[in-house]
């Protein structure tokens, strides 16, 4: 299975001892915004203490480890503006994960349960669990 694969995602299969292999299964694309959203996540549970910077530095280099189809293209940024714009969002991160869902016709894997009903009917959307499954 290929998916678009959102920062609360990535991060929460990278703490998984099988993480590697998980992410691999699901063939992940992103969009280059992924690996900033990613490192600020964890920058900010290191920060708060509930991880060690081993533990931190761990998770990061499970991500790198790991082959995730980077876009950084014109199309996705100005798709990303359009999605935002539709939906009514005043930034455009949230917006980069659905529009490149949308332009690799892939479902969208997060956590945020926010995300998820806001775009709900826009693009198919799983949880980890729900896309290994």
């Amino acid at each position: 299975m290929s998916v678009v694969l959102d920062a609360s995602a990535a991060l929460q299969l990278c703490a998984d001892p099988d993480g590697p292999d998980a992410l691999r299964t699901l063939q992940p694309s992103a969009p280059a915004l992924l690996w900033s959203e990613f490192t600020a996540l964890v920058g900010q549970q290191h920060w708060r203490g509930d991880l060690s910077s081993d533990h931190a530095a761990g998770l990061l280099e499970v991500l790198l480890s790991v082959e995730i189809l980077r876009v950084a293209t014109e199309e996705l940024y100005t798709a990303a503006a359009d999605m935002a714009v539709r939906l009514g969002w005043a930034k455009t991160y949230d917006a980069e994960y659905v529009a490149l869902a949308l332009m690799f016709d892939l479902p969208l894997v997060t956590l945020d349960a926010r995300l998820r009903r806001r775009v709900e009917g826009i693009v198919t959307v799983l949880s980890p669990d729900e896309a290994l499954a």
